[in-house]
């Protein structure tokens, strides 16, 4: 069985605090993003703000991954990594941002256009958008994990898009990664159900739908996931704690 173990009133503390050095990162590269700017400096401009606010980098090492954010452009879904690439006019990009603050972690992620983006991605992106909004109503003591993956599966669906199953949310707290596993999705666990939320868990809610098949494969570089049929996907993400009256959350200023 899962076991989600609350946080206390100092670790949530922590947590509030990694998720504000998150949000106040993830406006800075809302700023910067622009086209002919490299995805190679909003990482730096990034690992350079988390620093200075006395965080660390949460993806920087983790598992070998060698930058201090995600950037995902167009058809790459998650865990892009940072490098020379210009933004051009009418990318989507998505930027995913961990960060620790004594001891304790916050995640959250954003899916941006650069210039002006096509019809279609604008509607993929403010979808993506709404499906963690209509995930987020859900939370409350005692919802449970399917309740999530339920409310954003709706919403994609009613909107033509794939919800990607490859890759879900997660429990959050001195582990950028703990239990439990919170898929987007309702057929995950056994029986359609998943856990309960005790008051205190903290979650990372994660929508990544896609404008084609839900289907994703990762390049050779060994960590961008990519949509299988080349078309583009949305990310947005917030760190929640689960409380009797809803969800508080933790990544925002």
């Amino acid at each position: 069985m899962t076991r989600i173990v609350p946080k206390t009133p100092a670790q949530l503390a922590k947590m509030r605090r990694a998720g504000q050095i998150v949000a106040e990162v993830l406006e800075l590269v809302r700023l910067e993003a622009r086209p002919w700017v490299t995805t190679q400096k909003l990482d730096r401009i990034s690992e350079e703000l988390i620093v200075a606010r006395g965080g660390t980098p949460a993806f920087k090492g983790y598992r070998g991954y060698p930058a201090a954010i995600c950037t995902s452009v167009n058809e790459q879904v998650v865990h892009g990594i940072p490098g020379p690439r210009e933004l051009q006019e009418g990318d989507v990009l998505s930027v995913d941002v961990g960060v620790f603050f004594d001891g304790y972690a916050g995640d959250a992620a954003i899916t941006l256009e650069i210039g002006e983006c096509s019809p279609e991605a604008r509607r993929l992106i403010e979808c993506t958008r709404r499906s963690l909004d209509a995930a987020l109503q859900v939370v409350k003591t005692g919802a449970l994990v399917s309740d999530i993956g339920r409310a954003v599966q709706e919403t994609a669906r009613s909107a033509g898009f794939a919800v990607v199953r490859k890759y879900t949310g997660h429990g959050i707290g001195s582990a950028i990664h703990e239990p439990p596993q919170v898929p987007n999705f309702v057929s995950y666990w056994p029986g359609g159900s998943g856990p309960e939320l005790p008051c205190g868990a903290t979650i990372a809610i994660e929508p990544m739908l896609n404008a084609g098949t839900h289907r994703v494969e990762v390049l050779a570089d060994g960590w961008t996931v990519v949509t299988k049929d080349g078309k583009l996907s949305a990310h947005f993400e917030h760190t929640v704690s689960v409380e009797d009256y809803g969800p508080v959350i933790l990544t925002t200023l």
